[in-house]
């Protein structure tokens, strides 16, 4: 299976790559300028890698849980994605993806935070999925 996750922003879209659940590579952010250009780009990706499942960032178990589920389900039928989806709660994946880069890169915004905030989400789904077997 290929999987691709997404930390979706509203100004960047973090995006992460894995074939195989031991490896997990981040991959260029796609810069958002607007739903329907970002959700093509994103559809670009996920077809250039070949990508069987999405994983997507929500924050679970908050009071904008409801409203984000219905923001990213709009973003995902605009990206038109015939594969399984997959939620993956993303609480502090941004922080832990800053504190990986050694807080340097707090200023960039040049998306590399954003992908490795992806890459941490597919890295929990991979070790839920691994808890519960």
């Amino acid at each position: 299976m290929k999987y691709i996750a997404i930390d979706l922003g509203l100004k960047r879209i973090g995006l992460a790559y894995s074939a195989h659940k031991d490896i997990v590579t981040p991959l260029p952010a796609v810069q958002r300028k607007n739903r329907n250009q970002a959700s093509s780009d994103v559809k670009k990706v996920l077809d250039a890698w070949e990508a069987d499942c999405v994983v997507i960032g929500i924050p679970l178990g908050g009071s904008s849980e409801d409203e984000m589920h219905r923001r990213v389900a709009h973003f995902m039928n605009l990206v038109d994605f015939k594969g399984e989806i997959f939620y993956q709660d993303e609480a502090g994946s941004s922080k832990e993806a800053e504190s990986i880069m050694k807080g340097e890169m707090k200023q960039v915004r040049d998306g590399r935070i954003d992908s490795l905030s992806a890459m941490i989400i597919l890295q929990r789904f991979f070790r839920a999925k691994k808890a519960n077997l």
